[in-house]
């Protein structure tokens, strides 16, 4: 890969950083404001309001997908990535600045609302266009190393997020965070999407996306996309599986150690920073490994991982008593979860042609991500107000299992050309043999 490429990889990686930067550090600073905005109840009552919030994101993710998917189809990848990062910094000082319960009674949930909207607009968006970004400006031999740095990034970004709220937790005292300290992260927040702002309405566009000249006024339409409804239904239901096991061991897991194990915040907090560390460094080699054996096994691997290994880890997790057992459980976990993160962004950009392929990866995702995704925290903490926490394991590993027969039977996706797709002509995807 030459110097103009990883620059590419550079830029889009970043901004994508910063923008699930913003988006997991509602999730992990959630134990510290929940209390402002929902004062009554039980701690697993207040995560669960603040929990539903955050799922409500999730379902403004399809209307984004579709939006800003069809911005870059029809506009260009640029131009959907610079608007998505704008969309994420209006958010992020709108949670910076949201008035608390004793302040504006409910009217502070209800900007802390709106912002988790605009999140998920911003968000359905994002995904699809870097996904799309990374895969399209890398070599073709090359495309799931490239695109193993969407999840880099996104790691990263919790990462970011999660060691500035170590930093916090040792130089704050535990009221100080309750009270104001939780607001910081959110102002750091946008004040890195205006950095990242800056880069992309300098960066280039993809040279598959300007070759291009098929679709015309279809591009980015609905019209087109039903086209490829199948890739479609693929998408969703490979998607399935993988957001259901990602959420659970990254934005659910600091709460999963603190509320569920027994583990100290602070110690929480670390477990999940260094498991996504490393979890971090694994994605490129991954990914590596995808373009010389091909997408399938990788996500049979997972899939396999996940419907046997889910149950005896979340159960042993929650028993690990200290640092260094959940640290173990945690990577093991994270390892397994590699095989569909690395190359999950350059297998959904693969089944579409060039004039549809923002939106096609964009939509599905999304509405798969509002059904699985974003309710599993939601999911995990209602089985555990019911005094069934059991159960979550079981609905992780169920939907790992869907997507193992997905994995299972459909074609390979690392050799097909992007340039040759037609946008009126379905890829005609068969299973595989």
């Amino acid at each position: 890969m030459g110097r103009e490429h990883w620059k590419r990889i550079w830029i889009g990686s970043a901004g994508n950083m910063v923008e699930w930067y913003d988006w997991f550090v509602y999730a992990s600073f959630a134990t510290y404001f929940a209390g402002a905005f929902f004062p009554d109840g039980n701690p697993t009552a207040q995560l669960m309001n603040t929990a539903g919030i955050f799922a409500v994101g999730f379902f403004m993710r399809p209307v984004g997908g579709w939006l800003l998917g069809r911005v870059g189809d029809r506009k260009g990848r640029k131009a959907a990535l610079t608007l998505t990062v704008t969309l994420m910094s209006a958010s992020a000082i709108l949670i910076a600045i949201a008035p608390t319960y004793a302040v504006a009674g409910y009217g502070g949930a209800l900007v802390l609302l709106v912002a988790r909207l605009l999140q998920g607009l911003s968000v359905g968006g994002e995904y699809a266009a870097s996904a799309t970004y990374l895969t399209e400006a890398s070599d073709p031999g090359r495309r799931g190393f490239a695109s193993s740095f969407q999840y880099v990034s996104m790691t990263a970004g919790q990462i970011v997020g999660l060691g500035l709220q170590i930093v916090l937790q040792r130089t704050m005292s535990d009221s100080a965070l309750h009270s104001y300290g939780w607001r910081i992260p959110f102002v750091v927040g946008a004040l890195g999407a205006a950095v990242i702002f800056y880069l992309r309405r300098n960066m280039l566009e993809t040279e598959v996306y300007e070759a291009d000249d098929n679709g015309g006024d279809e591009r980015g339409t609905l019209r087109a996309l039903w086209r490829h409804k199948r890739e479609a239904f693929l998408v969703i239901a490979l998607t399935m599986g993988g957001t259901v096991a990602y959420y659970t061991y990254t934005t659910y897991l600091t709460k999963y150690l603190s509320n569920s194990a027994g583990l100290s915040k602070q110690t929480a907090t670390l477990v999940s920073f260094t498991a996504l560390i490393v979890f971090a460094c694994l994605q490129p080699f991954a990914g590596r490994l995808s373009d010389r054996i091909g997408r399938r096994p990788l996500l049979i691997t997972f899939a396999i991982g996940s419907t046997f290994l889910t149950v005896p880890i979340m159960t042993m997790l929650k028993h690990a008593g200290g640092y260094w057992p959940a640290l173990g459980l945690s990577l093991l976990a994270l390892i397994v979860v590699t095989g569909y993160t690395s190359i999950n962004a350059c297998v959904k950009a693969e089944l579409f042609p060039t004039g549809v392929r923002a939106l096609g990866v964009a939509l599905p995702y999304a509405i798969a991500n509002a059904l699985f995704g974003g309710t599993a925290e939601y999911v995990a903490l209602w089985f555990k107000n019911a005094g069934a926490e059991s159960g979550f394991y079981w609905y992780v590993a169920g939907c790992a299992a869907v997507s193992l027969v997905v994995y299972l039977t459909m074609r390979e996706t690392r050799d097909l050309d992007l340039t040759r797709m037609k946008d009126s002509e379905p890829s005609s995807l068969t299973p595989a043999s």
